[in-house]
Protein backbone atom coordinates (compact mmCIF):
# COMPACT_ATOMS: atom_id res chain seq x y z
CA UNK A 1 0.00 0.00 0.00
CA UNK A 2 1.18 3.59 -0.96
CA UNK A 3 2.77 5.91 2.00
CA UNK A 4 0.64 8.88 3.60
CA UNK A 5 1.27 12.17 1.43
CA UNK A 6 1.75 15.28 3.45
CA UNK A 7 -0.39 17.93 0.85
CA UNK A 8 -0.07 20.84 3.52
CA UNK A 9 3.32 20.94 4.91
CA UNK A 10 2.44 23.42 8.12
CA UNK A 11 4.42 26.42 6.30
CA UNK A 12 3.80 27.52 3.09
CA UNK A 13 1.19 26.90 0.26
CA UNK A 14 3.69 25.06 -1.92
CA UNK A 15 1.97 22.35 -3.83
CA UNK A 16 -1.24 24.50 -3.77
CA UNK A 17 -2.68 27.46 -6.33
CA UNK A 18 -5.54 29.35 -6.55
CA UNK A 19 -7.87 29.17 -8.93
CA UNK A 20 -7.00 31.49 -12.54
CA UNK A 21 -8.95 33.63 -14.38
CA UNK A 22 -12.28 34.85 -13.47
CA UNK A 23 -13.16 34.73 -9.49
CA UNK A 24 -9.55 35.13 -8.44
CA UNK A 25 -9.39 37.25 -4.87
CA UNK A 26 -7.85 40.25 -4.69
CA UNK A 27 -4.19 40.46 -3.50
CA UNK A 28 -5.30 41.22 0.58
CA UNK A 29 -7.94 38.27 0.38
CA UNK A 30 -5.78 35.42 0.27
CA UNK A 31 -4.98 32.73 2.16
CA UNK A 32 -2.54 32.46 4.98
CA UNK A 33 -0.35 29.94 6.99
CA UNK A 34 -0.83 30.89 10.40
CA UNK A 35 0.08 28.48 13.58
CA UNK A 36 -3.63 28.64 14.76
CA UNK A 37 -6.69 30.37 15.08
CA UNK A 38 -9.32 30.94 17.25
CA UNK A 39 -12.89 32.29 17.61
CA UNK A 40 -13.08 36.24 17.43
CA UNK A 41 -13.85 37.52 21.13
CA UNK A 42 -16.68 39.89 19.85
CA UNK A 43 -17.80 38.19 16.85
CA UNK A 44 -18.04 34.63 16.49
CA UNK A 45 -18.62 34.69 12.64
CA UNK A 46 -14.83 35.43 12.41
CA UNK A 47 -11.65 33.51 13.15
CA UNK A 48 -8.90 35.01 14.90
CA UNK A 49 -5.35 34.03 13.19
CA UNK A 50 -2.22 33.23 15.40
CA UNK A 51 0.36 34.13 12.58
CA UNK A 52 3.13 34.32 15.53
CA UNK A 53 3.24 30.69 15.75
CA UNK A 54 3.61 29.97 12.49
CA UNK A 55 7.17 29.81 11.84
CA UNK A 56 7.82 27.62 14.91
CA UNK A 57 5.29 24.92 13.46
CA UNK A 58 7.11 25.23 10.46
CA UNK A 59 9.98 24.00 12.12
CA UNK A 60 8.81 21.21 13.84
CA UNK A 61 10.02 18.75 10.82
CA UNK A 62 5.83 17.66 11.27
CA UNK A 63 3.85 17.89 8.15
CA UNK A 64 0.62 19.51 8.60
CA UNK A 65 1.40 21.22 12.17
CA UNK A 66 0.73 24.52 10.91
CA UNK A 67 -2.57 25.85 9.85
CA UNK A 68 -4.04 27.22 6.34
CA UNK A 69 -6.86 30.12 6.58
CA UNK A 70 -8.72 31.82 4.17
CA UNK A 71 -7.90 35.47 4.80
CA UNK A 72 -8.76 37.69 7.62
CA UNK A 73 -12.67 37.93 6.15
CA UNK A 74 -13.37 34.25 4.84
CA UNK A 75 -13.18 35.57 1.19
CA UNK A 76 -10.93 34.29 -0.89
CA UNK A 77 -10.69 32.39 -3.87
CA UNK A 78 -10.65 28.38 -3.81
CA UNK A 79 -7.54 26.34 -3.34
CA UNK A 80 -6.29 23.56 -5.20
CA UNK A 81 -3.58 21.03 -4.78
CA UNK A 82 -0.83 20.65 -7.43
CA UNK A 83 -1.62 16.54 -7.15
CA UNK A 84 -4.03 15.15 -8.92
CA UNK A 85 -5.42 11.91 -7.43
CA UNK A 86 -7.78 9.02 -8.27
CA UNK A 87 -9.11 6.22 -5.79
CA UNK A 88 -7.70 7.56 -2.30
CA UNK A 89 -8.00 7.81 1.33
CA UNK A 90 -7.84 11.53 2.31
CA UNK A 91 -7.48 13.30 5.94
CA UNK A 92 -8.34 16.57 6.64
CA UNK A 93 -8.89 18.32 9.70
CA UNK A 94 -11.00 21.68 9.90
CA UNK A 95 -12.32 24.65 11.72
CA UNK A 96 -15.16 26.94 11.24
CA UNK A 97 -16.57 30.04 12.76
CA UNK A 98 -20.24 30.52 13.63
CA UNK A 99 -22.36 29.96 10.77
CA UNK A 100 -19.52 29.63 8.32
CA UNK A 101 -19.44 27.66 5.29
CA UNK A 102 -17.08 25.86 2.90
CA UNK A 103 -16.20 22.09 1.53
CA UNK A 104 -13.85 20.17 0.15
CA UNK A 105 -14.20 18.91 -3.20
CA UNK A 106 -12.37 15.31 -4.22
CA UNK A 107 -10.62 15.46 -8.06
CA UNK A 108 -11.89 19.19 -7.84
CA UNK A 109 -15.45 17.97 -8.46
CA UNK A 110 -17.52 16.26 -5.92
CA UNK A 111 -17.71 18.35 -2.73
CA UNK A 112 -18.29 17.11 1.00
CA UNK A 113 -20.39 20.00 2.74
CA UNK A 114 -18.58 21.71 5.77
CA UNK A 115 -20.64 24.12 7.61
CA UNK A 116 -21.25 24.98 11.14
CA UNK A 117 -24.13 23.00 12.06
CA UNK A 118 -23.78 22.51 15.50
CA UNK A 119 -27.21 21.85 17.48
CA UNK A 120 -29.00 21.13 13.94
CA UNK A 121 -31.95 18.50 15.11
CA UNK A 122 -32.13 17.26 11.67
CA UNK A 123 -29.13 16.62 8.56
CA UNK A 124 -29.95 17.27 5.41
CA UNK A 125 -27.90 17.99 2.00
CA UNK A 126 -26.71 21.27 3.24
CA UNK A 127 -25.18 19.78 6.76
CA UNK A 128 -21.76 19.71 7.85
CA UNK A 129 -20.64 16.15 5.92
CA UNK A 130 -23.42 16.04 3.46
CA UNK A 131 -22.20 15.02 -0.23
CA UNK A 132 -23.24 17.82 -1.45
CA UNK A 133 -26.33 17.63 -4.46
CA UNK A 134 -25.81 17.94 -8.20
CA UNK A 135 -27.67 20.75 -10.21
CA UNK A 136 -29.51 21.21 -13.10
CA UNK A 137 -29.40 25.40 -14.02
CA UNK A 138 -32.57 25.45 -16.17
CA UNK A 139 -35.47 24.28 -13.57
CA UNK A 140 -32.81 25.37 -10.52
CA UNK A 141 -33.54 22.09 -8.97
CA UNK A 142 -30.84 19.72 -6.96
CA UNK A 143 -30.55 16.77 -6.94
CA UNK A 144 -29.03 13.23 -5.88
CA UNK A 145 -26.38 14.05 -3.11
CA UNK A 146 -27.16 12.61 0.26
CA UNK A 147 -27.61 13.50 4.01
CA UNK A 148 -25.05 12.51 6.60
CA UNK A 149 -26.53 9.99 8.57
CA UNK A 150 -25.86 11.83 11.53
CA UNK A 151 -24.43 14.97 13.08
CA UNK A 152 -21.13 14.66 14.27
CA UNK A 153 -20.25 18.53 14.25
CA UNK A 154 -18.75 20.04 17.09
CA UNK A 155 -18.98 23.43 18.44
CA UNK A 156 -17.57 26.43 16.11
CA UNK A 157 -14.08 27.35 16.63
CA UNK A 158 -13.39 23.54 17.37
CA UNK A 159 -11.39 21.54 15.40
CA UNK A 160 -12.97 18.70 13.36
CA UNK A 161 -11.89 16.06 10.68
CA UNK A 162 -13.39 14.04 8.09
CA UNK A 163 -11.59 10.92 6.70
CA UNK A 164 -12.53 9.61 3.13
CA UNK A 165 -12.00 6.54 1.12
CA UNK A 166 -12.75 7.49 -2.78
CA UNK A 167 -12.94 5.47 -5.46
CA UNK A 168 -12.38 7.66 -8.97
CA UNK A 169 -14.30 7.27 -11.90
CA UNK A 170 -13.61 4.53 -14.30
CA UNK A 171 -13.25 5.10 -18.30
CA UNK A 172 -12.57 2.67 -21.06
CA UNK A 173 -10.19 2.59 -24.12
CA UNK A 174 -12.05 4.67 -25.57
CA UNK A 175 -12.93 7.24 -23.37
CA UNK A 176 -16.46 6.17 -22.16
CA UNK A 177 -17.22 6.15 -18.28
CA UNK A 178 -17.44 2.38 -17.23
CA UNK A 179 -18.17 2.97 -13.46
CA UNK A 180 -19.70 6.23 -11.16
CA UNK A 181 -16.95 8.10 -8.86
CA UNK A 182 -18.09 6.21 -5.56
CA UNK A 183 -17.33 7.42 -1.61
CA UNK A 184 -16.68 4.20 -0.08
CA UNK A 185 -16.50 5.61 3.60
CA UNK A 186 -16.69 9.28 4.82
CA UNK A 187 -15.73 9.25 8.69
CA UNK A 188 -16.97 12.47 10.50
CA UNK A 189 -14.94 13.55 14.00
CA UNK A 190 -15.16 9.60 14.35
CA UNK A 191 -18.80 8.90 13.25
CA UNK A 192 -19.27 6.90 10.08
CA UNK A 193 -21.85 8.96 8.29
CA UNK A 194 -21.87 7.73 4.51
CA UNK A 195 -20.91 4.27 2.97
CA UNK A 196 -21.09 3.36 -0.65
CA UNK A 197 -22.42 6.30 -1.82
CA UNK A 198 -22.20 6.85 -5.95
CA UNK A 199 -22.45 10.12 -7.82
CA UNK A 200 -23.58 9.90 -11.64
CA UNK A 201 -21.88 12.73 -12.01
CA UNK A 202 -19.78 15.75 -10.53
CA UNK A 203 -21.92 17.46 -7.43
CA UNK A 204 -22.90 21.37 -8.07
CA UNK A 205 -19.92 23.74 -8.07
CA UNK A 206 -17.58 21.25 -10.05
CA UNK A 207 -15.01 23.12 -12.66
CA UNK A 208 -15.51 19.94 -15.04
CA UNK A 209 -18.69 19.39 -16.07
CA UNK A 210 -17.96 16.08 -16.85
CA UNK A 211 -16.36 13.13 -14.81
CA UNK A 212 -12.68 12.75 -15.42
CA UNK A 213 -10.30 9.91 -14.38
CA UNK A 214 -7.62 12.41 -12.10
CA UNK A 215 -8.17 15.90 -10.83
CA UNK A 216 -6.95 18.12 -7.41
CA UNK A 217 -7.84 18.41 -3.77
CA UNK A 218 -9.65 21.59 -4.11
CA UNK A 219 -10.63 23.58 -1.25
CA UNK A 220 -13.41 26.12 -0.78
CA UNK A 221 -12.53 29.52 0.08
CA UNK A 222 -15.30 31.96 -0.51
CA UNK A 223 -18.18 31.39 1.68
CA UNK A 224 -16.84 31.91 4.98
CA UNK A 225 -14.22 31.49 7.43
CA UNK A 226 -12.52 28.20 7.49
CA UNK A 227 -9.13 26.69 8.70
CA UNK A 228 -7.59 23.58 7.76
CA UNK A 229 -4.41 21.53 8.98
CA UNK A 230 -3.68 17.66 8.52
CA UNK A 231 -4.22 17.51 4.68
CA UNK A 232 -3.11 14.39 3.84
CA UNK A 233 -3.65 11.77 1.07
CA UNK A 234 -2.62 8.01 0.16
CA UNK A 235 -3.34 6.77 -3.03
CA UNK A 236 -5.10 3.31 -3.47
CA UNK A 237 -4.39 2.77 -7.36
Amino acid sequence: MAEWIELFDGKSLQGWKGRKGKGDAAPEHTWMVVGGVTLHPEHDTLLVARAAEAAEAGRSGKGGTGVLVNGDDGRTSDLQSDLEHGDCELHIEFCVAAKSNSGVYLQGQYEIQILDSWGETESTFKSCGALYPRWITETQTAYEGKAPGSNASKRPGEWQSFDIVFRAPRFDGSGNKVANARFEKVTHNGVVIHEGYEYQGPSRGSWNPEDIAQGPIRLQGDHGPVAFRNVRIRPLD
